[in-house]
């Protein structure tokens, strides 16, 4: 991928989603960013990138996400920070794999990088609905055909500060964040994941700085065909962050 780099992000008003969305239009690597979602920010907030001409926005309905044009970008790069619940773990991330297939362009010519927010413990054979679900979510994302597949596998995600706080989401980060005194990968501070994310998504997992450890995950799809992923875990998104 040469300079003039475009990137297309799919749940920009989330807690990890909106620093992404300013790291892409602070950036002079990323000339052109699409921000698609069942809502967009506020236009007081990005008007001088959409005055531009740098930002585009767009509403979209994920029940009808193959309709929404996503792919017509050609984007380099699509970011995808949903955010999920437990409770609303499996239907919600259908959502994901299909958002990714319809900004996945039919030009084969074209290279393209996905670098998705998934959670820590994620694992498609797991028994617990939540990992579960981000595992297969995962393994969907390595199905599609994108060259590169960049998944990030956080801990408690820090200074969230959400407009609709998860449930008991304040207790147990004042409890990591006494444990993480200890156990500092216990928790990461959702700027930092982002820049971490961003960074990915501009150098590639072939491109990683020099002493970022990485996971291969393997396995077959549906067909028996082998594929892969790059997972990054807490500690190395803290380590990479710092080359953003």
């Amino acid at each position: 991928m040469s300079a003039g780099k475009s990137a297309l992000i799919v749940g920009a008003t989330g807690a990890t989603g909106r620093h992404i969305l300013r790291a892409l239009l602070a950036s002079t690597v990323f000339t052109r960013v699409g921000e698609f979602g069942r809502k967009v920010t506020p236009e007081d907030q990005i008007a001088e990138h959409k005055a531009s001409g740098k930002l585009v926005q767009k509403v979209i309905d994920f029940e009808r996400v193959a309709e929404e044009g996503l792919g017509e970008g050609k984007w380099d790069v699509v970011f995808i920070t949903l955010g999920t619940t437990r409770k609303a773990a499996g239907s919600a991330e259908i959502y994901v794999v299909n958002a990714a297939r319809a900004a996945k362009t039919q030009d084969p010519a074209h290279k393209q990088r996905v670098v998705y927010l998934s959670s820590a413990g994620a694992d498609a054979s797991s028994h617990f609905l939540y990992t579960r679900s981000k595992g297969l979510t995962e393994q969907g994302l390595a199905s599609i055909g994108f060259d590169d597949v960049i998944i990030f596998r956080p801990s408690f995600l820090a200074e969230a500060n959400r407009e609709q706080p998860k449930p008991g989401e304040a207790f147990v980060g004042r409890a990591v964040g006494l444990l993480s005194v200890v156990a500092p990968n216990v928790q990461i501070p959702v700027r930092t994941l982002a820049q971490s994310m961003y960074k990915a998504g501009e150098v590639g997992s072939a491109a990683l700085p020099t002493g970022i450890k990485t996971e291969q995950v393997r396995f077959k799809d549906v067909f028996g065909k082998e594929l892969s992923y790059t997972v990054i875990d807490t500690a190395a998104a803290v380590k990479l962050a710092g080359h953003a």
